[in-house]
């Protein structure tokens, strides 16, 4: 049988993440895992088309990280108090790239994360992380729709 030892759970401040806990509580427990929970915020250095001083979007982006830093601490206090083996993490870029890359690097055995179901235009300008994750990672994804 697989082991899975290190689960990652990747979350959307916006999203109801609270409804997919009783997922992400089930495969933690009944393997021990480990769970990484992951944000990533977006890199604003993408959208320097536009003329904007340099200083300003470097010190708009670090005020960014730091309140998603602040943020993911209140989450996880108040929504992992249950969980043992329990690791967060901000990152800044491209959600899915950062989420594949995450896995990648940590060795991560499962993945577990909403999908927003987006159709039509919205998807076409938004796109869907969960499928650019689902079909790049290295190892299992689990979806579940919110």
């Amino acid at each position: 049988m697989k082991q899975i030892k290190k689960i990652l759970f990747p979350i959307d401040f916006a999203e109801n993440f609270d409804t997919l806990l009783p997922w992400v509580s089930t495969f933690v427990e009944k393997f021990g895992a480990t769970l990484y929970v992951v944000f990533v915020t977006s890199d604003l250095s993408s959208y320097s088309t536009f003329y904007v001083p340099h200083g300003n979007i470097q010190s708009f982006q670090e005020e960014a990280v730091a309140a998603a830093k602040k943020r993911m601490a209140a989450v996880v206090a108040e929504n992992f108090k249950g969980f043992s083996k329990l690791e967060s993490h901000v990152l800044m870029g491209s959600p899915a790239e950062k989420i594949l890359e995450f896995a990648k690097k940590e060795n991560i055995d499962l993945i577990v994360m909403g999908a927003h179901g987006r159709k039509g235009l919205e998807r076409v300008l938004f796109g869907s992380v969960a499928d650019k994750v689902a079909t790049s990672a290295l190892c299992p994804v689990m979806t579940i729709h919110p």
